[in-house]
C-alpha cells in the first residue's frame, strides 16, 4: 500500500491551526456584521458557463474543471474520447465537463443576485466566508485550496461604499495586530493610460501586464508590453507612470500632468480623491496609500480598486478588491453596480504566525481537566463536569484511573489551564482541589462552588 498523501496545494489543519484560523474568521465577521453586512453560502461548484471568461485570460487557466458523471458509461464512451480530444486541444465540451469548483466569491455572489434580484433588498450587502479553489502553483502563501472573506455591497453607486469598505479593512487589521498598507487606485485611471497610449484597446494588454510588476520587475513588464504589440513610445508614457513616486499628494499631481486631461482619467482621479479625504481611519496601524502599480488582474473591475500588503512582512497581498460595475449584466440583471473586498485569510495566518500575534487564549479548549482517581471518585467528578458544562464551561474527565503525572502531561499538551482533584478525602468533605496549572498555584473548596468559581471569567 503506498503512502498516503495530500493533493498538492492542500493542507491538513490541526486543532491548534484551526482555533487560529477561527479566531481570524470571527474577527472578521464581527467587523462585517459590525457594518451591516448579512452572511450567504453558494455550492462548492458552478456550472462552467457561469466562470469561464470572468476572470480574464489569466484566470480561466487556474479554473477547476469537475469531470461528469457516467463517463464510463459504454454508450458515451466513444463521444467521451471524441470530447477528451477537444479537452487537450484547450477547448471546453459538456460532454465532458460542465462544472467547476469555484474560483472566488464575487461570480457565485453575481449570479446569486442575478437569480434573486427581485426579492432582495436594495443596496443588498452580503459577507461570505467559504473555500475557494484554484489550479495555482502552489508556493509560500499561495494554495489551491484556501478561504476566502467576502464583502460586497450591490445596487449603489455611492463611494461611500469605497470610503465604509476601507475602514473594514482597517479595523479588522486593528483588531488583528497587523500593520498594513491598504493600496487603491482606479480602473479609469488604468483606462485612461491606456487611451493616452493609443487606445481602449490596449487596456488589458497594459493591466495584465502592470500586475505582474511586484513578482518579474519593470523590466520584464516592458518586455511583455512589446510582445503584447505596444511601441517604444508608449512603453515609455506606461514606464513614467509606473515611476510615479511621493506622497499622496505628489503622486497624484504626477499623475495629472500625465493623464489629467482625459475624461476618463478625471473621473479616476475624483474617485481617488475622494476616498482619501473621507476616509477617516481610527487607527494608526493602517496606512492609506494611491498606488498607480495597482492594476488587479481580473477584467470585471471598472472604479475603485483596492490591494492590502502586511508591513515589513515578505508576503502577497492579504486583502484586495474593487468595484465591478454591471457584473450581474454578465447574468442577464443589466445596471446593477456593486464593490466588494476579500480577506486572504490564508496569508493572515502565515502573517500572524510570523510576527506572533494570536493570544495565547486562543489555544484554549477544555477549561477544566476532572483526575480520574477511581470509579466513585470519577462518578462525583462527571456529575459536577456535566454541571460546568451546563454553565458553558468547557472541560472533561480523564479517560480512565492514572498515575497523576500522566493525567497532568495530557491537561499540559492540551493547554487545559485548570486541574480538579477528587479523592477520598475530598469525597467524604465535599471539596475538591483546584489546581492552576498556568500559575501553579491551588486551593480547596467545596463542590458547589465550583461553577461560581469558574464563572467569573478565569
Amino acid at each position: 500500500m503506498s503512502k498516503p498523501g495530500l493533493p498538492q496545494g492542500t493542507r491538513d489543519f490541526s486543532a491548534a491551526t484551526v482555533r487560529k484560523r477561527n479566531y481570524i474568521f470571527q474577527t472578521i465577521k464581527q467587523v462585517f456584521e459590525l457594518y451591516g453586512f448579512q452572511p450567504l453560502e453558494t455550492p462548492a461548484m458552478e456550472n462552467l458557463d457561469t466562470l469561464m471568461g470572468k476572470y480574464g485570460e489569466e484566470g480561466d487557466k487556474l479554473i477547476f474543471k469537475i469531470l461528469n458523471n457516467g463517463l464510463d458509461n459504454p454508450a458515451k464512451r466513444e463521444q467521451a474520447i471524441t470530447d477528451l480530444q477537444k479537452i487537450l486541444e484547450g477547448k471546453n465540451t459538456k460532454g465532458i465537463t460542465e462544472r467547476a469548483l469555484r474560483y472566488d466569491l464575487t461570480i457565485p455572489f453575481a449570479r446569486y443576485v442575478a437569480m434573486n434580484y427581485g426579492q432582495l433588498t436594495m443596496p443588498f450587502k452580503r459577507y461570505q466566508i467559504q473555500p475557494v479553489w484554484r489550479a495555482d502553483r502552489p508556493q509560500k502563501g499561495r494554495y489551491r485550496e484556501f478561504y476566502q472573506c467576502d464583502a460586497d455591497v450591490v445596487g449603489s453607486n455611492s463611494l461611500l461604499n469605497e470610503v465604509e469598505l476601507t475602514n473594514i479593512y482597517a479595523t479588522v487589521f486593528q483588531q488583528l495586530g497587523i500593520p498594513v498598507e491598504i493600496r487603491i487606485n482606479s480602473r479609469k485611471i488604468l483606462a485612461a493610460l491606456a487611451e493616452v497610449c493609443g487606445g481602449a484597446d490596449k487596456m488589458i494588454d497594459i493591466t495584465v501586464a502592470i500586475d505582474k510588476l511586484d513578482k518579474i520587475g519593470i523590466e520584464k513588464v516592458k518586455e511583455e508590453l512589446t510582445q503584447r504589440g505596444l511601441n517604444d513610445e508608449q512603453i515609455n508614457i506606461i514606464e513614467k507612470y509606473l515611476l510615479i513616486s511621493g506622497d499622496s499628494d505628489e503622486r497624484l499631481t504626477q499623475l495629472e500632468a500625465l493623464i489629467g486631461k482625459n475624461d476618463i482619467g478625471q473621473k479616476g482621479l475624483a474617485e481617488i480623491k475622494h476616498v482619501l479625504s473621507n476616509c477617516q481611519l481610527s487607527t494608526n496601524n493602517a496606512q492609506l496609500i494611491p498606488d498607480f502599480t495597482l492594476a488587479r488582474g481580473l477584467n470585471y473591475y471598472t472604479g475603485i480598486i483596492f490591494e492590502v500588503k502586511a508591513i515589513n512582512v515578505q508576503m502577497g497581498s492579504i486583502g484586495g478588491g474593487g468595484r465591478y460595475d454591471d457584473l450581474t449584466g454578465l447574468f442577464g440583471v443589466p445596471n446593477v453596480p456593486g464593490v466588494g473586498i476579500s480577506f486572504g485569510v490564508d496569508r493572515i495566518y502565515d502573517v500572524m504566525e510570523e510576527l506572533q500575534l494570536f493570544p495565547e487564549t486562543v489555544q484554549i479548549g477544555s477549561k477544566v481537566l476532572f483526575f480520574n482517581l477511581g470509579d466513585a471518585e470519577s462518578k462525583i467528578a462527571f456529575s459536577l463536569l456535566q454541571q460546568l458544562r451546563s454553565a458553558g464551561i468547557a472541560g472533561e474527565l480523564f479517560h480512565e484511573q492514572s498515575k497523576f503525572d500522566k493525567q497532568f502531561k495530557y491537561a499540559e499538551k492540551k493547554n487545559i489551564p485548570f486541574a480538579i482533584i477528587i479523592g477520598s478525602k475530598e469525597m467524604e468533605n465535599g471539596t475538591c482541589v483546584v489546581k492552576d496549572l498556568l500559575k501553579g498555584t491551588q486551593e480547596e473548596m467545596v463542590q458547589v462552588d465550583l461553577v461560581s468559581y469558574f464563572a467569573v471569567g478565569r
